[in-house]
């Protein structure tokens, strides 16, 4: 009925291998609802990002307008400058 050292610690490596595979598979399962959780964040942060998208779009456009405008502006008033001082030049070499 002796117990030979060798049958203990294979009985205890056993074991020992037994609790792992247990640890491992409950960490396995807490990992899978931890993903979960953080898949359900994402998606609600991406549906709140497409909200935001039109509007974003629309300031877009609004500044994209505004500085085709302003170029329009600034250009009309260089074009009179210049038109202005050409005539100026000419007249002077007329007389």
């Amino acid at each position: 009925m002796t117990i030979s050292l060798n049958e203990l610690l294979i009985s205890i490596l056993y074991i020992s291998l037994i609790v792992l595979v247990i640890i491992l598979i409950i960490l396995g399962i807490r990992l899978i609802k931890t993903l979960r959780k953080v898949d359900d964040v994402i998606n609600d942060v991406n549906v709140k990002i497409d909200k935001f998208n039109g509007i974003f779009d629309i300031i877009d456009k609004t500044a994209d307008f505004a500085s085709l405008v302003s170029d329009k502006v600034i250009n009309g008033i260089s074009t009179f400058i210049n038109a202005l001082f050409k005539k100026k030049k000419g007249n002077d070499e007329d007389e």
